[in-house]
């Protein structure tokens, strides 16, 4: 009996095949990152140069695939992001340069460029493409390699496009392994990687969730919070062009940018022309009873339906119960007071945008501070010509963007206005983030600092810096790297499985 039960118990614990592959890519990309920081500044933006350009190709190609498989946002507005993270962004960062060392001589101060070594950076599945694209660009101009962790909803077209800009990085003399992404992505797994001690830092877009757990992992992180932009309409505004504006905005890709508002705020003696200029720019407001649908639609559960993210106007006003024209870009909810805690006012990423109003812009400014606490950190909008109104909004709301006069979910991601073009949003102190900036490829980069004595004499002339950066016009020839990603088992593993073996050879020869 004992022999029996000796003979059926399991001989082999098999690792998380998953795991096991993920560990490797770090391995290979720790490998990768040794190797390109020594690279030149022309061959560092050679390999963007290739990088933007084969993605940019496929960017239709990726939106529509993206689309297929989540099911969120709308294919052509998907393209246009893709292809704002190809030579937009490197147009944007082309000349700040984190590669070259720097000699103040009559400060006595040599600055050498540090890049971090190998980025984990967790993608979210309403942006899957455009941010493997835009942390891939900013891994490349910064001299890191990068492992990107998708969503699981996201996880297969993911992997497609980190693979093609993979493929262009190498072919334009990258080192193989600069650019990898998880084929298996899991919450374990994420986790385990995050915490790894190969990783130099995380750039976490996500969940609030995920978010904390990469500030958790004893890795330095670069994490972002939800938004929930609050838009002010002044009487000083345009209305109708404040109207296209916002319509504009929130119908943007379905509203699937954490940057889109997210209600609407004017005062009354002005809510009847905002009501009709969202009417003529293509919104659907609301009456009392169909406001009450929506609400009980997207919020019946206490927390948004995440059925509606990412679905078009008329396909959530269908499945809320609300007729509606076929041609209605969003819906708007109106919610006569903008005192109580309404579910309408939290974030919404689908195209509602609730409209409230104030008696004065005091209370209209008290509003928006509460409204904005549950995106604290991220935007707000301003439209409007009165200049000391727009200075007190924006010195009061808990935000490090304001858009003025444009969309904000193109503006405070810096592709209508000129901001740094970002698809990871900084919220900084307020959202209890360590960056409050539209992240770029300069966070991905420390500085050395070489200082002399103030009374100390210092001949910088003679310094030689060519260890710090190769002087080749060009990238080298694309390198191999160790060790083969097919590996499957690690050395204990391994160890373990021989050992196994032994033992069943030797109970077979009793």
């Amino acid at each position: 009996m004992s022999e029996h039960m000796t003979f059926d118990a399991p001989r082999l614990s098999v690792p998380d095949r998953a795991l096991s592959s993920a560990r490797m890519k770090v391995g290979r990309a720790a490998w990768a990152a040794r190797y390109y920081r020594s690279f030149s500044r022309d061959a560092v933006l050679a390999i963007a140069e290739a990088v933007a350009r084969a993605g940019y190709e496929k960017a239709g190609h990726f939106a529509d695939l993206a689309v297929a498989e989540t099911g969120f946002g709308v294919v052509e507005h998907k393209k246009i992001k893709n292809e704002l993270c190809t030579h937009t962004l490197l147009d944007h960062y082309r000349d700040l340069d984190l590669v070259t060392p720097r000699i103040d001589a009559e400060r006595k101060i040599v600055e050498l460029p540090k890049p971090a070594g190998v980025v984990f950076a967790l993608a979210p599945a309403t942006n899957p493409v455009a941010t493997v694209y835009y942390k891939a660009m900013l891994a490349i101009l910064s001299r890191n390699a990068i492992v990107i962790s998708p969503h699981p909803v996201a996880k297969s077209v993911s992997v497609a496009a980190a693979r093609h800009l993979a493929e262009a990085a190498e072919a334009a003399g990258a080192p193989s392994g600069l650019i990898q992404c998880v084929e298996e992505p899991s919450i374990p797994l994420v986790q385990d990687i995050m915490a790894s001690d190969r990783i130099n830092v995380i750039i976490a877009t996500g969940g609030t969730a995920m978010v904390r757990a990469a500030y958790s992992s004893g890795n330095p992180a670069l994490g972002v919070g939800p938004g929930n932009a609050v838009a002010y309409v002044d009487p000083s505004a345009g209305v109708d062009a404040a109207a296209r504006c916002l319509v504009d905005s929130k119908s943007f890709d379905n509203s699937i940018l954490c940057t889109n508002e997210s209600v609407v705020l004017t005062l009354d003696s002005n809510r009847g022309n905002m009501e009709r200029a969202l009417r003529s720019a293509g919104a659907h407001v609301c009456n009392e009873a169909d406001t009450d649908r929506l609400r009980e639609y997207l919020f019946g559960k206490g927390s948004l339906n995440l059925a509606a993210i990412g679905k078009s106007a008329t396909w959530i006003a269908e499945r809320a119960g609300i007729r509606v024209s076929p041609s209605a870009r969003i819906l708007v909810p109106v919610v006569a007071t903008p005192g109580q805690d309404d579910l309408l006012f939290r974030e919404k990423l689908c195209p509602v945008l609730t409209l409230t109003s104030a008696v004065d812009f005091q209370q209209a400014l008290t509003f928006a501070k509460h409204t904005a606490r549950r995106g604290a950190g991220h935007s707000a909008a301003f439209h409007g010509d009165d200049t000391a109104r727009l200075v007190r909004f924006s010195q009061e709301m808990p935000v490090y963007r304001v858009v003025v006069n444009a969309p904000c979910s193109q503006g405070a991601a810096g592709f209508a206005t000129y901001l740094p073009p970002s698809f990871t949003i900084g919220t900084g102190f307020a959202g209890r983030s360590s960056v409050g900036e539209n992240v770029g490829p300069q966070h991905l980069v420390q500085w050395t600092r070489i200082a002399y004595g103030k009374d100390v004499p210092a001949d910088l002339s003679g310094i030689d810096l060519s260890a710090v950066s190769t002087d080749r016009a060009t990238a080298r020839a694309p390198v191999a790297a160790p060790p083969p990603e097919r590996e499957s088992f690690d050395r204990d593993a391994l160890r373990q499985l021989i050992l196994e073996e032994l033992r069943s050879l030797q109970g077979a020869g009793k």
